[in-house]
């Protein structure tokens, strides 16, 4: 459980939100029956009914884009009702609405539904005691809400910025380890679901530390970009490529296996001979491919992989090894 809340920052949200919520209005359901108004009892019921079933279908589903909206209209919503029946002791429930509608949804949808809120609220004529309040009432949900809309905004930035340096590799601009193990438990997955096939790519740089050794970093760094490029450019835009570690990477391939794995790979090879290349000439890559198989674990599919682009070093470089019996090794070097 704590390992989704850390890791899911909308679901830790909406679980953080909905708890406050349940503790916050259920003594006030309790106090409405005590005291002998069971309508806005029955009201603070529904709002409650309502949070608790979207904390759980957030959980349950992991579908946090739908439970979020559906928490935020509930509690837009709920607060337009308790005004309603209330009047003027129950337009206090707006002003947390309308912060927390940013953390819920976007911030034009938040936008809108705290605008909307705050019109029904003030068509209703018994929920203020005069023109004066209502006015004052509205000017003062539009501070809160434009409050609300800056820090969120800036929030969403400052995460984005946040996750991008914690998912990208600075040098070459493909995702890291770190993003590479998210995107393969979701490809596995996904091959679960679906039955679409999944091939893993593990490639070196052949001499790459001979490169920087003699010629410098700054001309390894270049040959590390120049690889991604081609990659790139020679791979479809569902192919995944990650940095793996130093001169490795690995290339995540959707869709393909046998003759069609073949044909990308000696493709993808012929590519790099051809435009890999560095002051001291070509630059050449071994490759260890391998296909997930059913019910495998994403562990034991990356395990085969690097042993197979071990094969591919320990018997001459600028190889392709599958890992899978069924497909043949079919690239030499030139």
């Amino acid at each position: 459980m704590f390992h989704r809340l850390k890791n899911d920052f909308r679901l830790s949200i909406i679980t953080l939100l909905g708890i406050s919520a349940i503790v916050g209005i259920t003594p006030f359901v309790i106090l409405r029956f005590v005291e002998g108004n069971p309508l806005a009892g029955f009201v603070d019921l529904g709002i409650l009914s309502g949070i608790v079933g979207s904390l759980a279908y957030a959980w349950v589903t992991g579908d946090t884009y739908r439970s979020g909206m559906f928490l935020a209209i509930i509690i837009c919503a709920g607060a337009v009702t308790v005004g309603a029946v209330m009047g003027e002791a129950g337009l206090f429930w707006i002003f947390p609405c309308l912060v927390t509608t940013f953390f819920l949804v976007s911030s034009r949808l938040a936008a809108i539904l705290n605008l909307l809120s705050v019109l029904a609220l003030m068509s209703i004529e018994t929920a203020f005691s005069s023109t004066v309040q209502m006015w004052t009432f509205a000017t003062t949900a539009t501070v809160v809400s434009a409050c609300a809309y800056v820090f969120a905004y800036r929030n969403q930035d400052q995460r984005e910025r946040l996750e991008h340096l914690a998912t990208i590799d600075p040098l070459t601009g493909v995702k890291n380890r770190r993003s590479m193990d998210e995107e393969l438990d979701a490809a596995a997955a996904n091959a679960e679901r679906s039955g679409l096939p999944y091939a893993l790519v593990m490639l070196d740089i052949d001499h790459f530390k001979k490169i920087n050794d003699v010629y410098g970093h700054g001309v390894g760094d270049n040959v590390l970009t120049d690889l991604v490029a081609l990659i790139e450019r020679n791979t479809r835009k569902s192919d995944q490529l990650f940095r793996y570690g130093g001169e490795e990477f690995v290339l995540l391939l959707p869709g393909v296996d046998g003759s069609s794995l073949q044909a990308v790979m000696n493709n993808l090879q012929q590519v790099l001979r051809r435009h890999l290349k560095y002051p001291g000439g070509p630059v050449t890559s071994s490759f260890g491919v391998a296909l997930l198989g059913h019910g495998e674990s994403v562990e034991s599919w990356l395990a085969r992989a690097d042993e197979a682009l071990y094969q591919a070093k320990e018997t001459g470089r600028d190889r392709i090894v599958f890992a899978d019996k069924n497909t043949q090794l079919v690239a030499e070097p030139a």
